[in-house]
């Protein structure tokens, strides 16, 4: 599981992917429901797997945290649809 952290003032998740880049997951918080508003991997990791590598270790956070999940990024939306082992995260 790669390395993850919680920047609350910027309201992001932090993954570690390769040397120094770092993948990041915006969302607007609400009680334990977070809206998942956007996703950045960089640029010169686009396409290497690396977004399977962030919602992982993301999701896996959002379930231990006991957090849920609303998805707003477009990105988000077609993995979660992709990848029904997750469903118990979102919010319903």
């Amino acid at each position: 599981m790669n390395m993850i952290t919680h920047d609350p003032d910027n309201k992001c998740y932090l993954i570690a992917l390769e040397g120094d880049a770092v993948a990041k997951v915006y969302y607007e918080k609400k009680g334990n429901i977070l809206d998942v508003i956007s996703t950045r991997i960089p640029d010169e990791l686009q396409g290497k797997g690396y977004g399977k590598v962030m919602m992982e270790s993301f999701l896996h956070e959002m379930r231990t945290s006991n957090l849920l999940i609303v998805p707003v990024c477009s990105y988000v939306v077609h993995y979660m649809n992709k990848n029904p082992q997750w469903q118990d995260v979102l919010a319903k």
